[in-house]
């Protein structure tokens, strides 16, 4: 599969944003935690699904084919998209920029200019804390501006909220 890269300013003294693909993948565990991630919530709904089917005797004409997909989804989900997902996602800041590409079944390319960043948040689930892994949140102003950089080591993403909030308490701009 081919990628195109989005032009990038010709001009280097431009004040235009110099676009090019994000340089950094996430963390190797990421493949483990999304993995275990899925398969928490696939035995979660299938646990319930079984159960019905089991217990309930006038449903499982019907429950018990909804029950046979959303088994055969999980498995695809679990043998396929973690390590997809790994294979796709790139992160990387500068001071001008956040970039992330991410997805596995739609690609998503997104850039927010260090002068919109409002809030840099960081999250650490149970599981995450487990495996040593983090989660990074940069919010601006606007509902759809926003992105997530999930998978980091944990000591990446502390030194990488450091830096944008270095670099963003030194921009000058109010991020709207």
């Amino acid at each position: 599969m081919t990628e195109t890269s989005p032009p990038a300013s010709a001009d280097p003294d431009s004040e235009e944003l110099v676009i090019h693909p994000p340089r950094h993948r996430v963390d190797r565990r990421f493949i483990l935690w999304r993995t275990l991630n899925t398969l928490f919530w696939a035995l979660g709904v299938m646990g319930v699904l079984v159960t019905l089917c089991a217990l309930l005797d006038g449903i499982r004409t019907w429950l018990l084919p909804i029950t046979l997909v959303v088994g055969a989804i999980y498995l695809v989900n679990l043998a396929i998209m973690p390590t997809c997902r790994y294979l796709v996602h790139r992160w990387e800041t500068s001071d001008e920029a956040v970039y992330v590409l991410q997805g596995w079944l739609t690609r998503e390319w997104r850039i927010i200019p260090i002068s919109r960043v409002q809030r840099i948040d960081t999250e650490r689930g149970p599981l995450q804390q487990v495996i040593g892994l983090a989660t990074i949140k940069v919010v601006t102003a606007s509902s759809e501006g926003g992105i997530t950089i999930e998978g980091l080591d944990a000591r990446v993403a502390e030194e990488t909220v450091r830096h944008l909030n270095r670099i963003t308490q030194a921009t000058p701009g109010d991020a709207t």
